[in-house]
């Protein structure tokens, strides 16, 4: 299983989404799912990111994102949303180890862990 982590600004499109984490995962790969802040999850152009990719989408609160050490941490991120970290952070409560670190294509901000 690959996780995605997705960090955003808020009214991100499905394109966004989609382009930032094509940029970062080889074409074809059918075990991913993406994981985001909770209240991104929620975020239109997130959602429909997953739907059409048929993927997993799974938002987790600032406190739990908060208590994930990560490789390079974002005061602006804390100040923000509450946590210093969103998608290397919610890549790796999918579970395994950071493959790529948090990478900014845009207005999306994507890591991944297997």
């Amino acid at each position: 299983m690959i996780t995605v982590g997705l960090g955003a600004s808020r009214g991100v499109t499905a394109e966004e989404v989609l382009a930032a984490v094509d940029a970062v995962l080889p074409p074809g790969l059918d075990d991913v799912r993406l994981a985001t802040l909770d209240v991104r999850a929620a975020e239109i152009g997130i959602a429909a990111a997953a739907a059409r990719r048929g993927w997993p989408l799974t938002g987790h609160p600032a406190a739990a994102l908060a208590a994930v050490t990560v490789p390079t941490p974002s005061s602006l991120a804390a100040t923000a949303v509450g946590t210093a970290s969103v998608a290397e952070a919610a890549a790796l409560l999918g579970g395994g180890r950071l493959v790529v670190a948090k990478t900014v294509h845009g207005r999306v901000t994507v890591a991944v862990a297997s």
